[in-house]
């Protein structure tokens, strides 16, 4: 008896453990519906397919912790993607890894200014970030100039996306790198307690020496160039550079962090959460057609799901909080 009760005190102290339940859960119940959910292929296709979304979590990771927020990441795809789309289209460069570090390069560009507007200008994040969402955005549809290109333009970029090692996609490779990168950081570096402490307490963390504005413009030129890199992945994956790439999806990365735990106020989140909250979300992306539930509904459907998830963490972090109380006063 104590033993169930110890298992069930792990499971309601840990955030990450109960989405873990609800990611099972769903599995479950989205296998008995469609058994070939859960095949290798389906499996594979569903990260490579998200692993876009799932990258640029972990830089919204970054930036939620720290108190902040940003809308202009779907833009900064687009204007990096257009941009590298362009160079091939009209024959300007061809080599698969320059374009990668050109699109990484526009990212941090973008993400810096943003940073350096936020950090020292001391613009409120919501209001710098919409500005920067149009006007990257527009550089993208200026770049374009009316054209697109398609996969005839795209030569062997494309085939990047279909490619393996050990028969594992180099778009999944890639988020897996990503991942390991960032959980060693944010767990394990000075890095990675200066992002917590600054959204902790940002005074306290001041006073204890640490240069928040840095900090602040740090995390979001990281942001700026994980969208620069999923700008040049998102050319692979769909054979197609186009100024409305991923129009809205920001959304989607914000939803992510929060299903996963991370706190909109700073300060509480992980890269296990983050990374849990997103996997949730491409299931549910992925499952929804393969139940039958008709496209006209699968954002109704998709937004009660992604609410309840957030209602079960929210419930979660109370009893958690409650349990830590408790132990104090104990």
């Amino acid at each position: 008896m104590k033993e169930n009760k110890s298992v069930l005190k792990k499971i309601t102290d840990s955030r990450e453990a109960s989405l873990l339940i609800v990611l099972i859960v769903l599995c479950i119940v989205i296998s008995l519906r469609s058994p070939s959910f859960m095949t290798l292929k389906s499996i594979s296709d569903m990260l490579k397919n998200n692993a876009v979304i799932m990258i640029m979590t972990l830089g919204m990771l970054g930036v939620l912790l720290i108190g902040g927020i940003d809308i202009s990441i779907a833009s900064t795809l687009a204007f990096s993607g257009m941009s590298v789309g362009m160079l091939m289209k009209y024959g300007m460069v061809q080599n698969t890894f320059v374009l990668f570090l050109i699109a990484i390069g526009i990212g941090a560009l973008c993400g810096l200014l943003i940073g350096l507007i936020i950090s020292r200008g001391k613009v409120l994040p919501i209001i710098a970030t919409m500005g920067f969402m149009y006007i990257y955005r527009g550089l993208a549809y200026i770049i374009a100039n009316s054209q697109w290109a398609s996969a005839e333009n795209l030569g062997t970029f494309k085939d990047f996306a279909l490619g393996s090692v050990l028969g594992v996609n180099n778009v999944i490779i890639v988020m897996v790198i990503c991942y390991i990168i960032f959980f060693i950081v944010m767990k394990w570096t000075k890095v990675g307690r200066m992002v917590y402490a600054v959204g902790s307490n940002r005074e306290a963390a001041q006073i204890s020496g640490i240069n928040t504005a840095n900090v602040e413009l740090m995390v979001y030129t990281v942001m700026g160039t994980l969208s620069g890199l999923c700008g040049a992945l998102a050319v692979s994956i769909y054979s197609s550079a186009q100024p409305n790439m991923l129009y809205g999806r920001e959304m989607d990365v914000i939803a992510a962090c929060v299903i996963g735990g991370v706190s909109m106020t700073g300060g509480r989140g992980s890269v296990a959460g983050a990374l849990l909250g997103s996997l949730i979300l491409a299931i549910i992306a992925k499952a929804l057609p393969l139940v039958g539930i008709e496209a006209i509904a699968q954002n109704t459907v998709k937004g009660v799901i992604i609410l309840v998830v957030i209602v079960l963490n929210v419930i979660t972090q109370r009893v958690m909080d409650k349990n830590n109380l408790k132990g104090r006063e104990m």
